[in-house]
């Protein structure tokens, strides 16, 4: 205690008003793929740290972090919850850093769901440590490999919690073993179990050599005691410290100096070199236990304040200072300037909009002006509001390392920088994929018209995913997202939240144009009727460009072809263009443009001529150029029992799937297949009929690829019939 007492007086960092120091803090996520039980591990930590006084179940609809009425009808998560909640280790006899000392810790439950990925892109971008948390049963599964690649995207150090291991066909090895292989984890286990499946009792902490068996008789998981490992696990415990002690040498010095010289190593010792390798993303230490069965959540906790950092600990955002091509440190200093992120809008029903917001450095209290970089406006800060899930509790002041919310702020959008008026700096937004499917939909009456227009802007300000547009050529509205599930759960919260009554056409594909050679255009606008016309005149060239690279335009003009004022408006042209394809009307991708040449007028030239010569170059270049359409390919995961293994694989072939490989687990396969999006409508009901309600599968983008030239035919045709399919 006297030794964090020490680090904290030095760094000075800390207000002497905030309650908890920034040591003292953790800013977790909690992530993992559908089903793994990330909002359960999150209920029960809640009630150990004393927030809540009786566990929700995902099952019975009454969880704390799923509260949305859409969530709690489907078991799913759909946004992500911020909470805060407050942990001090206590002395069991099990080896713990930093006990006795309190610690307050922000913990964010994202969705597992693919459509509603950015909740856990923005999430992650604002974390400083995470939780991944796998199915003791099946592993590794696609969505845990999303998550663990935005996780490293954002550079967040985790640990791993393998839940469920009181299923049967629970395997902790494997999960491990998965973890190495297919995320490329340096993962070892700090806690191993003992038993598995009905019979699991508890864990054995490897560090300190202990087990923690729990209770039987107790329903809250309160009770457990701590003791000597159980004769037949000795082995085995001896065996995960010799291990996980071989992982740290490895890569941390101290300890592979102390291997080295024979020296005993301290289980404080060995904790201090785990959480250094883990806090600079070398290491993951792995847990396990059963949430629902309330087995090993109480050390999980201790874990996150033992290996996870603290808003100290990692290095210090960076910032873009606008007018300058120069990036800068924000550091996490409560006597700073303010500066913070944006990076969640949510329309609360009873304070209206709240925008959540991570403060990276200095302090805000209620009363201060705040100012927007993007917008250059200020704003008076009126509430300032920590978030426990469902309910809202107002404070005077947040400090560096802080997640709240602020409400009644405008002109806010996910990604702003909100800071400081003489601190003009803009941090790194989250990035967000583009939506790969769209529908129409239809208002009932005049009345829900006007209603309809304000309630989709609302949830596309919250949802960066979401896009809404009308098609100016049928004058329908437009809604597109990530699958299926994101739209119907939009046209949900339309009724819901707006009372809005709309009708939705089909589903439509998002499908892209590109080019497969290289060709050159030659765009001409001239117009004569009397006095002053239009000239506009540019050649350009075209040629692929590498996929997922997206629409480059280069200036090649030399000489003065055409005047310097005139190239940002052939650059407009080029990318209207390129919005509207040259085969059916979809957005063009992954080409390289160069303006090569052209001629002006002295007098008839402008800017609106040389936009069209634009649109007129780009079209005829592109249209020799030997266009193309891609449709979006998914990543499916189906997991069946081993019955209806070829009934599935037939079925997936048919849809123009292509098999990438099959695993066995038991008596479960894993079928991994790459699907065109447009053969995976209503799959959901066709594989639940295949298996008897015994098939489970996953899905998420995963590449644009050519479309067959057959089918590429019938979708010009519709596209030519219907505009709205569009996007």
């Amino acid at each position: 205690m006297e030794a964090v007492a020490v680090r904290e007086e030095k760094k000075s960092v800390n207000s002497p008003n905030r309650p908890y120091t920034q040591e003292r803090t953790r800013n977790i996520g909690i992530a993992a793929h559908i089903d793994a039980g990330k909002t359960t591990t999150t209920e029960r930590i809640l009630f150990y740290t004393g927030l809540i006084h009786k566990m929700g179940d995902v099952d019975d609809g009454n969880t704390v972090t799923d509260w949305m009425e859409q969530e709690r009808e489907r078991g799913i998560t759909i946004t992500s919850a911020a909470t805060t909640c407050y942990w001090t280790q206590k002395d069991d006899g099990v080896e713990k850093l930093f006990k006795g000392i309190p610690h307050r810790v922000n913990i964010i439950d994202t969705p597992g769901h693919v459509d509603f990925t950015a909740e856990v892109e923005r999430s992650m971008r604002v974390l400083d440590g995470a939780v991944a948390v796998f199915c003791g049963v099946a592993g590794v599964q696609p969505q845990s490999e999303t998550v663990w690649r935005q996780a490293t995207k954002y550079k967040v150090p985790r640990i791993a919690f393998v839940n469920k291991m009181d299923r049967t066909g629970a395997n902790f090895e494997n999960a491990v073993d998965e973890m190495r292989k297919k995320l490329g984890a340096y993962a070892y286990p700090v806690v191993i179990p003992i038993g598995k499946e009905d019979y699991l009792k508890g864990i054995i902490d490897v560090v300190a050599q202990k087990a923690i068996i729990y209770d039987d008789s107790d329903q809250a998981g309160l009770k457990y005691t701590v003791g000597e490992i159980p004769a037949e696990d000795k082995d085995r415990a001896k065996a995960a410290l010799t291990e996980l002690i071989d992982a740290v040498s490895n890569k941390d010095d101290e300890i592979a100096e102390l291997v080295l010289e024979d020296k005993p190593i301290s289980p404080e010792m060995l904790k201090k070199a785990i959480r250094r390798l883990t806090i600079k993303i070398e290491l993951v230490p792995v847990l396990c236990g059963s949430a629902f069965k309330k087995k090993g959540v109480q050390p999980l906790v201790d874990a996150v304040i033992d290996y996870l950092p603290s808003p100290l600990d990692i290095p210090a955002a960076q910032g873009h200072v606008p007018d300058i091509e120069q990036m800068a440190d924000v550091v996490s200093d409560d006597n700073g300037k303010f500066c913070s992120l944006a990076f969640k809008l949510w329309t609360d029903p009873f304070v209206g909009k709240l925008v959540f917001f991570r403060v990276y450095s200095g302090m805000l209290k209620k009363g201060d002006t705040i100012y927007n970089p993007r917008t250059r406006k200020r704003e008076r800060v009126s509430r300032v509001m920590m978030i426990q899930a469902d309910k809202r509790i107002d404070v005077e002041s947040v400090y560096a390392g802080d997640i709240a919310a602020l409400v009644g702020l405008r002109n806010i959008t996910t990604g702003d920088t909100l800071c400081d008026e003489d601190y003009d700096i803009m941090l790194e937004p989250p990035t967000f994929p583009e939506p790969v499917i769209s529908m129409a939909v239809e208002p009932k009456t005049k009345a829900d018209r006007e209603k309809m227009g304000e309630g989709l802007q609302r949830l596309a300000e919250e949802d960066p995913t979401f896009r809404c547009f009308t098609n100016e050529e049928t004058g329908q509205l437009i809604i597109a997202g990530m699958g299926e599930l994101h739209l119907e759960i939009i046209r949900d919260r339309l009724f819901r939240e707006f009372k809005v009554e709309a009708s939705a056409g089909a589903p439509q594909i998002a499908y892209r144009e590109t080019i497969t050679k290289p060709a050159e255009g030659e765009g001409k606008f001239i117009r004569q009727s009397g006095g002053r016309g239009q000239y506009g005149h540019a050649l350009i060239k075209i040629q692929p460009n590498e996929r997922g690279k997206g629409v480059e335009i280069e200036n090649k003009i030399v000489g003065g072809a055409i005047p310097k004022e005139y190239i940002p408006a052939v650059i407009d042209g080029i990318e209207e263009a390129v919005k509207g394809g040259v085969i059916a009307g979809f957005q063009m991708v992954d080409l390289k443009a160069q303006i090569v040449d052209g001629t002006f007028h002295e007098v008839d030239s402008n800017e609106l001529a040389f936009k069209m010569a634009g649109i007129f170059a780009l079209k005829d270049a592109a249209k020799k150029a030997n266009p193309i359409l891609l449709e979006p390919i998914m990543k499916v995961e189906c997991t069946t029992p081993a019955d209806y293994q070829g009934d599935i694989v037939g079925d997936l072939t048919r849809r123009r799937g292509t098999i990438m490989g099959m695993d066995s687990k038991g008596n479960t396969v894993i079928v991994n297949a790459h699907v065109p999006l447009a053969e995976m409508f209503g799959y959901a009901t066709a594989i639940r009929s295949l298996s008897k309600g015994r098939a489970a599968y996953s899905m998420e983008p995963f590449a644009f690829e050519p479309v067959p030239a057959n089918i590429a035919a019938t979708i010009m045709d519709s596209a030519k019939n219907k505009p709205a399919a569009r996007t």
